[in-house]
């Protein structure tokens, strides 16, 4: 059926890395594998993620992407179904961001921003931003507004809406405040909360709103249970987000669906990585940044069709 429908279109504005899956790196094959067309702006250009002892490169400011947007509009191939943005160090570029989205909504008022806030998580039950502090308002103010979907973590949830949460409960209530912020779809990708399957299982929670022809809103909310992997992994959240955007484009109004698919696929290429880094460390050697790139290329066909092995629950 995929040959029959118009071609999918996402303008993806995220960083860029040399070697290894982060930003772009880590969205572009797993969109393209699912059949989207997929149109990249490299925020940066690096030679790798920072998490390396060395890192290199050039970082694209707010003037050379209004250019870049630019140059599209004249050829007239501004039309996009999709933007994805993640992570973003700059006010001024972001702000930006946030203009292209408005315009591109003019052009295509089917639009669907998909935009992971990445502002900072919690380390020991300790929330602490790795972006400029003055990002927040930008992201609460004006880009969560003009998205339609959106991926924070716990920490980042608890920080657009200025509410703490403890419990499954707060959680809901802080989900149905970003609803009223704007966007039609909530992914919690990361939380602290208990899991009812006990503690090596980490907890996200989804919730997606829709308003019925006669006006009344429904809403349909998920909770997804998935073994936690001892390992630190970077451009998980940027995977994630990607293959989230290919699966609720295809499942459009079935978030449990769309995130069993995400999470498995998920868990898949994690699990694949784990044992792939381990294998090249050694016996009792704590795998280096380079063994622990997401093997993607590998994952292919779990991309593609991910074998349900995380089921989520309708609450």
């Amino acid at each position: 059926a995929m040959e029959s429908e118009r071609e999918c279109r996402v303008l993806s504005i995220q960083s860029h890395v040399v070697r290894g899956y982060v930003g772009n790196k880590a969205a572009t094959f797993p969109l393209q594998v699912l059949g989207f067309e997929v149109d990249t702006v490299n925020s940066v250009q690096f030679s790798n993620h920072t998490g390396y002892a060395h890192w290199k490169g050039q970082v694209l400011n707010s003037d050379e992407l209004h250019e870049l947007y630019e140059g599209l509009k004249l050829n007239k191939v501004n039309r996009y179904d999709y933007v994805l943005t993640g992570y973003t160090r700059d006010t001024s570029f972001l702000a930006m961001v946030v203009d292209i989205v408005q315009e591109l909504k003019q052009q295509n008022s089917n639009l669907v921003y998909v935009c992971d806030p990445v502002m900072g998580d919690k380390w020991n039950g300790e929330g602490s931003m790795y972006v400029p502090k003055d990002l927040l308002p930008v992201y609460r103010d004006k880009v969560v507004p003009v998205a339609d979907i959106i991926t924070p973590n716990q920490f980042e949830a608890e920080l657009l809406t200025g509410r703490k949460i403890q419990t499954e409960k707060e959680a809901l209530e802080v989900m149905d405040m970003l609803h009223a912020m704007g966007p039609e779809t909530v992914v919690i990708t990361s939380s602290d909360l208990q899991a009812p399957l006990g503690n090596d299982y980490l907890i996200a929670l989804g919730s997606h709103r829709k308003t019925k022809a006669d006006g009344t809103k429904v809403t349909q909310r998920i909770r997804v249970e998935s073994p936690k992997v001892d390992a630190v992994f970077v451009g998980t959240g940027d995977l994630f987000a990607a293959m989230l955007l290919a699966w609720t484009h295809k499942h459009p109004n079935n978030l449990k669906v769309a995130c069993e698919k995400t999470v498995s696929a998920m868990q898949h290429v994690l699990q694949r990585t784990i044992k792939s880094a381990k294998a090249q460390a050694g016996e009792g050697n704590k795998p280096n940044s380079a063994q622990l790139e997401l093997r993607m290329v590998q994952s292919k066909k779990d991309i593609e069709n991910p074998e349900i092995i995380v089921k989520a629950t309708v609450l």
